[in-house]
């Protein structure tokens, strides 16, 4: 991890979730934005991903949404963002959204979102990337997979890190955007002192 500019922002396309959840979302974007983020997400404009979108931009960030054409058909791809990018597959998506963020932030979501989580978490335990990932668990929503995740790690089937650099952690698990923005901006700073320490 060298710089943090980019943040990308896995969630779900729901609508009908308790307004908390899509609390969180607005404030993701806004609290991105204010601090000067870039937000890299999945490109469509209903549930959480659009929150996060509108919020975003009306802070006066850049948003990136990058989008399956399959997807794209059922017009739910959302037409005002900075950049919309059009793909053939969801691995290509997903790839591209990985390749274009500094950092990874995971909210309330379906099985999509666990999907994506999952990826990225496995992608940086095996060393394919160095970048930070922050579970933002609103009301407590990802507590039953956060049990699981620790009972593999008790049960031997899931390894404790053991990472270079400034951020050791396969995963950061914070109860509120404002924590998770906080983290990323001490995870950047940590990463600029690494860096100088080296030179």
């Amino acid at each position: 991890m060298s710089s943090i500019q980019s943040v990308c922002v896995y969630c779900g396309s729901s609508d009908f979730v308790a307004d908390s959840y899509k609390d969180a979302a607005r404030r993701t974007g806004e609290q991105l934005a204010a601090n000067g983020y870039d937000i890299v997400y999945g490109g469509g404009r209903v549930g959480l991903m659009g929150i996060v979108a509108d919020a975003g931009l009306k802070g006066g960030a850049k948003v990136v949404g990058i989008i399956p054409d399959h997807i794209k058909r059922y017009e739910v791809d959302h037409t005002g963002l900075t950049e919309l990018i059009v793909v053939e597959s969801m691995h290509i998506r997903k790839q591209m959204m990985v390749e274009r963020s500094d950092a990874f932030i995971i909210l309330p979501g379906g099985i999509g979102t666990l999907d994506e989580m999952f990826e990225i978490i496995t992608w940086r335990q095996l060393r394919l990337h160095g970048k930070p990932v922050v579970i933002i668990n609103t009301d407590g929503f990802w507590n039953p997979l956060v049990a699981l995740m620790e009972h593999m790690t008790e049960t031997g089937f899931m390894r404790k890190p053991n990472l270079p650099g400034a951020d050791d952690r396969l995963y950061h698990v914070v109860d509120s955007v404002e924590e998770a923005v906080d983290l990323l901006a001490r995870l950047k700073e940590a990463a600029h002192k690494v860096q100088t320490d080296r030179m």
